[in-house]
């Protein structure tokens, strides 16, 4: 693998990042100034990754969201100190209870809320999403299930969050674009329903988000909650995976998917975030610890996290390979990788972004049987049975055909991200 330098951003291009996120709010440069607390958009945006083993069928971990997630603590609380500045006049927050440093939090622009959640998502056919949408764009795949949805990246990239229920199950579907990350959440939690909303915060550069139930700040990139009630504990991952839409509107005609009609206006389809995820550019808004060299800091990776074992997988490495085997954490897994999806952080058109393709991970046992899976001649095939499969973890062709694995949760990631908060983790370098 060929290891690039990082380069430092120019000008050009931290100075077009503060009007792209300011975009993403529908925040005028007018307002930038005048930002509650006086803060100018020279600080920063989170996302979080924390991977649970799953024990699911149908796509999904039925038992993690029949039963409403247990709070866990994490981690002592840090000594008391000032909140983020002007956050004390935006939130009810009781910011005195907090498991990081606030000085890790910077501002990302706009406030609280001004990047909108989706909350009463409207969702629309494959064949009407197909009139707004190409093969290629990258759309959030989640099921639950025979209910399958997807939520488009085009879409995501404006609200970051979408608070929904699929087949009777509260979740949260986010996606941070400064880390790349799609991550799906249970929204029960401590006997309760939560909704989340943007902090317009950012630490180690991923999305701050908060619960409107307690006002507690939870990490995207790890499910953890950092500042408030709930500071310490820990929200529950669910399988979901970047695709393009052209997979998903194959192989689930009858699926649903987000609708523009969010009640917002917003440029879908344009990404505001052109060339960002160029691999010789440095992180935007980024403040945190060194990134360890074994990557290039914007390399994407495919991470997995079990039983506090973390593993990141290379795209670079995935598009060699297409199926990789692996143990994790004494867990048989595989790695699945196909072309199709497009990043949405390439193009100033998401549709025209260069094809990154698809990765999912998935557990190798299927009936008290362990599989292992090789690329031959453009399939995935196991070599037990010689059976044929897709990204989804099906089998499409052969004796297993029909066959599900069950998915084991992993998230999109930039190394930068990830390595920021789980700097022991192995890389996998075939």
């Amino acid at each position: 693998m060929k290891i690039l330098d990082i380069v430092k951003p120019n000008k050009k291009w931290l100075v077009a990042s503060v009007l792209i996120i300011s975009a993403c709010a529908g925040v005028t440069t007018s307002d930038i100034a005048t930002q509650p607390g006086g803060q100018t958009v020279d600080e920063t945006i989170p996302n979080p990754t924390v991977i649970q083993e799953t024990t699911s069928e149908d796509n999904v971990v039925e038992d993690a969201i029949d039963t409403p997630s247990a709070p866990k603590v994490l981690q002592d609380f840090l000594p008391d100190e000032p909140p983020p500045l002007g956050a004390d006049g935006q939130f009810t927050t009781d910011f005195s209870i907090h498991t990081i440093p606030y000085t890790e939090v910077l501002s990302g622009g706009p406030p609280k809320d001004g990047i909108p959640a989706v909350d009463n998502p409207i969702f629309t056919s494959v064949d009407e999403a197909d009139q707004f949408l190409e093969d290629l764009e990258p759309v959030i795949f989640f099921q639950i299930g025979d209910e399958a949805r997807a939520y488009p990246l085009q879409i995501l990239t404006w609200h970051e969050i979408v608070n929904d229920v699929v087949d009777g199950h509260p979740v949260t579907v986010t996606f941070c674009p400064l880390c790349n990350t799609a991550i799906a959440f249970d929204r029960n939690f401590d006997g309760q329903v939560l909704d989340f909303g943007t902090t317009g915060r950012l630490r180690f550069s991923n999305l701050i988000m908060y619960d409107r139930q307690t006002e507690t700040w939870w990490q995207q990139a790890t499910g953890e909650g950092v500042a408030g009630e709930y500071a310490g504990q820990q929200l529950t991952f669910l399988p979901a995976s970047i695709i393009g839409w052209g997979e998903f509107k194959g192989n689930f005609p009858e699926g649903q998917v987000l609708s523009r009609e969010t009640g917002f206006q917003r440029e879908y389809g344009r990404n505001p975030y052109a060339g960002y995820d160029n691999i010789n550019n440095s992180p935007f808004l980024f403040r945190g610890p060194d990134t360890p060299g074994v990557l290039p800091a914007m390399a994407r990776v495919l991470t997995v996290d079990l039983n506090n074992e973390a593993v990141a997988y290379p795209y670079e490495v995935l598009q060699e390979k297409s199926a990789i085997n692996d143990t994790v954490a004494e867990r048989e897994i595989v790695i699945f990788w196909q072309p199709g999806t497009a990043s949405a952080l390439d193009a100033i058109r998401i549709a025209e972004g260069q094809d990154v393709g698809a990765g999912a991970s998935f557990s190798r046992e299927v009936d008290g049987q362990l599989l292992s899976f090789s690329y031959d001649r453009g399939k995935i095939i196991d070599d037990q049975t010689g059976s044929e499969w897709d990204v989804f973890g099906r089998a499409v062709n052969g004796e297993l055909a029909g066959t599900q694995l069950e998915p084991v949760v992993s998230v999109n990631h930039f190394w930068f991200s990830w390595a920021a908060f789980r700097p022991e983790t192995r890389v996998y370098q075939g």
